[in-house]
């Protein structure tokens, strides 16, 4: 698909509303507490300060002119007291903000995660890795501060304008219209820039998330890239995702870095005539020096938290697209989960069952059309065929990675649609092609999915893969650090592990998928011993594509054409001479 690509821009499902600002509210609301001591905090402060320019009113008008000494220094202790207080009240606001980010931040990003872990394979399947990434990282992150910050500076700002008016009216009532005159033509430009600049902060995010999805797809892939030399092409890349974003970035800076302009262009207008208004009317009786110092200081003091707004509506609109797309995520529906009605499966013998199975990646192009089959419990089930026949997915519809289109799956006769996802898995034992390593210990790789095994049992499940020869070489032995994907490890090692971490969950039934496929001919033949152990009383599905190695199964069934082309054991499809034969022959004579 077109967006499962790391130059293709991706493209939002629904055009932002203001519902999506009070949908993030939630985690406001969670924060509510400290919040509003912090806005307490800044009305104080905002209070503290507004005090300073009556003061200086006072001096300038009363003090100096009647020489009042004793007033003078209590004015000047006034002066300091307010101002220390007001900083302190910021100090703690500062603190207290720094918190509710911090709470924020781990409460969306959370929620996001487990949000992520319950996506089906057909979402990971569309989208980059770093597509997905940036959103969890780094635009939360962005979100964060407008949903803390920026709303407690937004509060604030409006009571500023609120008290400033106020005390600014209660100074002088002409100079304040004149002051208040510039308002309406600062908010005509905002509304005029307004599709502007969420269209220029949209493109932002989408160069960024592509050059992410390309850098995550690259260290991934560093490997094959020395391999065949591609770093030059690579760079070239690269570089143009690069200036992609660079670009983005700059025009959208532009755009809002104009609002700064017209603030100031519109807040020394204001400015102007404060001062022409004030020497005109200058004079006994009408505006006197203080009055006209601290009108002036008012001005200054009223258009700072209308700077403010502005810088943070710039905010807004840069962070408001990281909110879409966090929410777009969140949105996704999670298509494979319990059913309403759903059970928890009860212990399974194994016994399988497939009735007109129809399933499709895409709806138009099925995989698989009607498949029907049934396998009894404990046998062995070998899936051969060509390359994207559909072994693999007849095993991820077992284990409900995907949902059907058509038919059902039953375990024992429990429809697998009617079970709880964990009940379910919790059964089954899955091997995939790529034997997938996390960071951390051998020993946490091979407990993943029992962490409260025993090492006594971590170690016997090893051993019966003949794992735990290779692993006991190493210094530390099951305790050795591997790092993710498993770099110190070879290929063949992975899958044994991997194999070991299948065994000690004692799957009902067990799903093998290509999995002696990376390991040399003498650790084959041990694990393969250890196979045979393992699969005694299972129920195994065995994918390969070296057939001699399924030759001792229960049942063969080779898949093609969008179905089960044929079923039998080894013996009985080779007496048939049918796709198996020519399969087995051809796999033979490239051997010689």
């Amino acid at each position: 698909m077109a967006r499962n690509r790391f130059d293709v821009d991706e493209t939002l499902e629904t055009p932002f509303s203001m519902k999506h600002l009070k949908r993030s509210f939630v985690y406001v609301k969670r924060q509510a507490g400290k919040m509003t001591v912090a806005l307490l905090l800044s009305a104080a402060s905002a209070v503290l300060t507004l005090f300073i320019p009556l003061l200086t009113q006072r001096a300038l008008d009363h003090s100096i002119p009647a020489k009042d000494v004793t007033e003078l220094c209590v004015i000047a202790a006034s002066l300091v007291v307010c101002t220390l207080l007001s900083v302190l009240c910021i100090r703690f606001r500062a603190k207290i903000m720094s918190q509710v980010g911090n709470s924020i931040i781990y409460d969306m990003r959370n929620d996001l995660f487990i949000h992520l872990q319950k996506l089906p394979f057909s979402y990971y399947d569309d989208r980059p890795d770093g597509k997905i990434l940036v959103r969890v990282v780094q635009y939360i992150n962005s979100v964060s501060d407008l949903l803390s910050n920026g709303i407690i500076n937004f509060v604030m700002s409006v009571f500023n304008i609120i008290f400033i008016t106020i005390f600014m009216f209660a100074t002088h009532v002409q100079l304040s219209l004149v002051i208040l005159a510039g308002l309406p033509f600062l908010v005509a430009i905002l509304a005029f820039l307004k599709p502007f600049q969420r269209k220029a902060w949209q493109r932002v995010s989408n160069k960024s998330s592509n050059l992410n999805a390309y850098l995550a797809e690259s260290i991934n892939g560093v490997r094959v890239t020395q391999f065949f030399v591609r770093e030059l092409e690579n760079i070239g890349i690269f570089e143009k995702l690069s200036k992609n974003a660079r670009h983005a970035w700059l025009r959208a800076v532009i755009s809002t870095h104009s609002i700064g302009v017209f603030t100031a262009v519109v807040s020394s207008a204001v400015f102007c005539a404060v001062y022409l208004v004030g020497m005109l009317t200058l004079g006994p009786g009408a505006i006197t020096l203080g009055t006209l110092v601290a009108m002036t200081s008012y001005a200054d003091r009223f258009w700072q938290p209308i700077t403010a707004i502005a810088n943070l509506y710039n905010s807004f609109m840069n962070t408001i697209s990281y909110l879409e797309r966090i929410f777009e995520t969140m949105d996704e529906p999670v298509t494979v989960c319990d059913a309403p009605d759903a059970e928890p499966l009860p212990p399974i013998s194994g016994q399988v069952e497939y009735q007109n199975v129809t399933f499709g990646y895409e709806p138009d192009h099925p995989v698989l059309k009607n498949v029907s089959f049934h396998i009894k419990a404990g046998e062995s089930i070998a899936l051969v065929g060509p390359t994207g026949a559909g072994k693999t997915t007849i095993v991820n519809l077992l284990c409900r990675f995907y949902n059907l289109t058509g038919g059902k799956i039953l375990l024992d006769g429990h429809d697998i649609s009617q079970s709880t996802l964990h009940s379910l898995r919790s059964q089954l034992g899955i091997m995939l092609q790529e034997s997938f390593i996390f960071s951390g210990t051998i020993a946490d790789n091979i407990k993943y999915g029992r962490p409260d095994a025993t090492d006594e049992e971590m170690i016997r499940a090893a051993k019966t893969v003949h794992a735990d020869e290779f692993i006991r070489e190493f210094e530390k032995g099951y305790d050795t650090e591997v790092n993710e994907r498993g770099s110190r490890l070879s290929q063949g090692q992975k899958q044994l592990i991997a194999l070991a971490r299948t065994l000690l969950t004692d799957p009902k039934i067990l799903i093998l998928d290509e999995a002696t496929s990376s390991v040399d001919t003498k650790t084959e033949r041990l694990m393969q011993e250890g196979l045979n152990r393992l699969m005694e009383g299972r129920t195994s599905f065995i994918i390969a594509h070296r057939l001699s190695t399924i030759k001792s199964c229960d049942k063969i069934m080779v898949v093609a054409d969008q179905g089960i082309a044929e079923c039998g054991s080894h013996d009985e499809l080779m007496e048939k001479k049918g796709a198996y034969y020519r399969l087995y022959t051809a796999q033979l004579s490239d051997m010689k």
